[in-house]
């Protein structure tokens, strides 16, 4: 590592293998040292072409005390460089990948724009460049360590807050002080293993929850944000700091996942419970296999919904013209990848199906659902799985999650089949009707659990206390009893569908949004 002391090469870092092997990088975040200067902010821009509205690297501050006893204490923000990284796990083409240095990197060529890696990561440290639509992040000026230089910020703090140096290298600053001073990570309990470490910080800066955030409408210096689609940083009641703590300064965050999300796994949960609840029913007896009903009407309905799905699968990404990465340039830890062939194949269940109506053969049905049944369960299900990727989500990580969706599945499906059979074909309506009152009660009851159960986590608290009593609360006590309706479906008749489908897309939006409401920074 540099020394001042070392003369006029003292910012050159040497690009060779250190004696046991390959470098492995890390940075030591002196908060002790830190002025809020802010120059590594400007000098990261400056170095990386960072447009204005995001950032790589930012200084968060709060006023710790109260007055007149006070102080401000800051905290550099950026990509903690884990060893265990989320956004590498989750991201489906590998553009977000770990080099064998340690440093996670990306490649821009790869993303297809999915966000996938912002909903992963812990730390907010990931965002979307306006200007050519791909990921990024920092990657500690790797450009500028692989021919030797220091790191931009590096370079220019004037206090030497900022150390980089080889985790492998007994000589390097960063490794003693590692090694033999007490220093910090953010977020432990991620077990993310971050190579960027704080030394001197506290509680009320390392916690993304361990400050206030101001009564008013804006921070020291800056607008706290209230536009659709950014939620603001620091707790809104009281913080999880013992010490008296205000953030005074930080930047805007933004939600990675809209209301796209939300339609995409109601229009998903349309095409795997229309062709699961038809099967259930024919298993029973209660519906004909060689009937119009499932024979047309039930993988049409599907085939349908299972489009649209793909259409806002597509919509929703930054880079839709390479959408097709997802199976020609896998990275098959992520649940886009094993979603994106889950689809494919429930696809094919369809398309079989149909050539089986079109060929009159009830027994090609027959044999095709023999695999459609579980496909159409994985297809339903795979999304909890995806959200449970998204590590940065504690409300998210939920064990009851897949069999919800393959209730909340029963549902769509029932609710989706119950008027067609009604006013088009005479289909069994009793029987989709029964169907959709257990399902829809059975939401209901998995809603109450999930609502009234202690939360694991401040994070997992405080995202629901947005669903149920904050910025989503509209949306959650609408779909509630709206899907509640369907319960008085064999008695009320087909119309109950419709409130409990537009309940279900109300539920699944105000989950998905307020799951993403928690400051990360």
């Amino acid at each position: 590592m540099s020394d001042p002391e070392r003369g006029g090469d003292a910012d050159l870092l040497s690009t060779m293998d250190g004696p046991d092997g390959p470098r492995r990088w890390l940075k030591v975040l002196d908060q002790t040292k830190c002025i809020g200067c802010h120059a590594c902010t400007t000098a990261c821009k400056s170095e990386n072409d960072v447009p204005l509205s995001v950032t790589r690297t930012f200084v968060k501050s709060v006023d710790v005390g109260r007055f007149p006893e006070a102080r401000r204490a800051f905290q550099v923000t950026r990509c903690n460089q884990c060893a265990d990284a989320p956004c590498v796990a989750a991201c489906p083409t590998a553009a977000m990948h770990t080099r064998p240095d340690g440093i996670v990197d990306f490649d821009k060529d790869l993303c297809i724009g999915c966000k996938a890696c912002m909903a992963a990561c812990p730390y907010d440290a990931i965002f979307i460049n306006p200007d050519d639509h791909a990921a990024e992040k920092c990657n500690m000026c790797a450009h500028r360590l692989d021919i030797g230089l220091e790191p931009a910020c590096v370079t220019v703090c004037p206090t030497q807050a900022i150390i980089v140096g080889d985790a492998e290298d007994p000589e390097s600053e960063a490794a003693r002080i590692v090694a033999r001073q007490p220093v910090s990570v953010r977020r432990p309990e991620k077990g993310t293993r971050p190579q960027v470490f704080y030394r001197g910080a506290t509680q009320s800066t390392l916690d993304p929850l361990g400050a206030d955030r101001p009564a008013g409408d804006t921070y020291a210096w800056s607008e706290i944000p209230r536009q659709p689609g950014e939620y603001a940083s620091g707790h809104p009641g009281a913080s999880n700091s013992s010490a008296a703590a205000l953030l005074s300064y930080d930047v805007a965050h933004g939600v990675p996942w809209d209301w796209r999300v939300a339609l995409y796994t109601w229009t998903k949960s349309i095409a795997a419970g229309a062709y699961l609840t038809a099967l259930l029913l024919a298993l029973l007896g209660r519906l004909s296999w060689t009937g119009v009903v499932f024979g047309w009407v039930v993988p049409v309905l599907a085939a349908v919904a299972l489009a649209a799905t793909v259409v806002i699968l597509i919509w929703d990404l930054e880079h839709p013209e390479r959408f097709y990465y997802v199976l020609t340039k896998p990275q098959w830890r992520s649940w886009l990848v094993r979603g994106g062939v889950i689809i494919t194949l429930y696809a094919a269940v369809l398309a079989v199906h149909l050539l089986g109506s079109l060929l009159g053969s009830a027994g090609l049905r027959q044999a095709v659902a023999v695999a459609g049944g579980p496909v159409a369960v994985a297809t339903a299900v795979y999304t909890a799985y995806l959200f449970a990727q998204a590590t940065a989500r504690d409300m998210w990580q939920n064990p009851l999650l897949p069999p919800h969706l393959l209730v909340q599945a029963m549902v769509a499906g029932a609710a989706a089949l119950l008027p067609i059979a009604a006013w088009w074909t005479g289909g069994p309506v009793v029987a989709l009707a029964w169907v959709l009152a257990v399902a829809a009660a059975v939401h209901v009851l998995l809603v109450f659990g999930e609502i009234t159960l202690a939360h694991p986590s401040a994070h997992a608290r405080l995202a629901m206390h947005e669903m149920l009593t904050g910025r989503w609360r509209a949306y959650f006590w609408a779909g509630l009893p709206l899907v509640a309706v369907g319960v008085a479906a064999p008695l009320a008749g087909a119309w109950v569908a419709i409130p409990a489908l537009l309940g279900l897309l109300a539920h699944e939006h105000a989950y998905v949004q307020a799951g993403q409401s928690v400051p990360l920074a």
